[in-house]
């Protein structure tokens, strides 16, 4: 056991600070992983269920043997790691706008994500996601416009709630049409979400996509003595 309290990154990007520390928890006697925005937690290592989830519950009814997945967002790498626990996929793409994120991955800041950096299916592109499908250059610089089976996306709180106003725009009809481009056909769209399923974004989905569900993911929540819920949006190109 280390340290009770350590900040292990820093950094001030255009969206605020943002910082990744590891505290010891002595009630659940565990090392927490916390990555914060300003003063506002982003993402805790006590609760990966959903982002976990995110990937397990989008790759599922995808068929083939040599899928190529982006991650959109990679935060503590959860999702990234699950994705390449399924023995399918090929390729994955890993698009993360701060290049500071991408460095405590590859530096094993992270111990439950050990491995990812270093997988020979693991590609890294420091990029903003959203102007990525915006301009509709896509997730792959030395290909543009390529198609993947799966984009798996957890950057924003949910479609209401945004980082930054810039994404605000990808989360309508037009903006999910410009990500469905980049899609094969029967490809996969998968959303984390902090909120309850919205039922405004479930018809914009529906806009879209020939199919769409809404999976509401519970989890214990240690700090809280109750439990909580993520919703894990899975949309059909």
């Amino acid at each position: 056991m280390g340290a009770r309290f350590e900040e292990l990154a820093w950094r001030e990007t255009p969206i605020g600070e943002i910082s990744l520390r590891r505290r010891r928890d002595p009630s659940l006697d565990v090392d927490v992983y916390e990555v914060k925005l300003d003063d506002e937690f982003l993402m805790s290592s006590l609760f990966p269920v959903a982002e976990i989830e995110l990937a397990r519950l989008g790759l599922a009814t995808l068929e083939g043997d040599a899928l190529d997945v982006v991650v959109g967002g990679l935060g503590l790498g959860y999702t990234a790691r699950t994705a390449l626990e399924d023995p399918r996929v090929r390729s994955l793409v890993v698009v993360e706008a701060i290049e500071d994120v991408i460095d405590w991955h590859r530096r094993d800041l992270l111990p439950f994500t050990a491995g990812l950096a270093t997988d020979p299916r693991t590609r890294f592109v420091r990029a903003d996601f959203f102007a990525a499908v915006a301009d509709g250059a896509g997730f792959d610089p030395d290909a543009p416009g390529r198609r993947f089976h799966a984009v798996l996306l957890d950057v924003d709180h949910s479609p209401r709630q945004v980082l930054h106003p810039s994404h605000a725009d990808f989360y309508t009809v037009a903006g999910l049409r410009r990500l469905a481009d980049l899609l094969h056909r029967d490809g996969v769209f998968a959303l984390w979400s902090n909120d309850p399923p919205d039922p405004a974004f479930q018809r914009v989905l529906t806009e879209v996509f020939p199919t769409s569900v809404a999976h509401v993911v519970r989890f214990p929540n240690p700090l809280q003595g109750r439990e909580s819920a993520n919703t894990v949006y899975v949309a059909r190109h």
